[in-house]
């Protein structure tokens, strides 16, 4: 990275949009994932992340999404980096459309979402 600050990438999770959760969670559960963490939205799961030997893919219903990421309108993924440096990432990216501002998210990480020059939505993420 340009800016001359320290930034490290630990982790790329990739964020499945999928009509619905359950029958996709029962997909996962056959090939050995377990679901760690879920939020229910309207009733129903509306999010949920899967975990296996390190390994993560979260899980967003379409409907959920609408209105977490108002104008993401993503396609079938999104690309999520847990990383350390946010600050770093959030100016080396000032000039990249944002699809949300910054903002704590209700699972404890600092995010900010970009969309990348061919459209993909790109989210950076650091825990404290």
């Amino acid at each position: 990275m340009a800016t001359g600050t320290h930034t490290e990438v630990k982790r790329l999770t990739p964020v499945l949009i999928v009509e619905t959760i359950e029958p996709c969670l029962a997909f996962w559960e056959k090939v050995g994932f377990t679901k760690t963490m879920g939020v229910v939205d309207q009733g129903r799961l509306g999010f949920a992340i899967l975990s296996r030997d390190g390994v993560e893919v979260m899980l967003q219903a379409r409907y959920n999404l609408a209105h977490d990421l108002p104008g993401a309108n993503a396609g079938p993924a999104i690309i999520y980096l847990d990383v350390v440096g946010l600050d770093a990432i959030e100016s080396a990216l000032g000039g990249e459309p944002l699809v949300h501002p910054r903002r704590l998210a209700s699972y404890g990480a600092d995010e900010i979402w970009v969309r990348d020059p061919s459209g993909n939505v790109v989210g950076f993420a650091e825990r404290a």
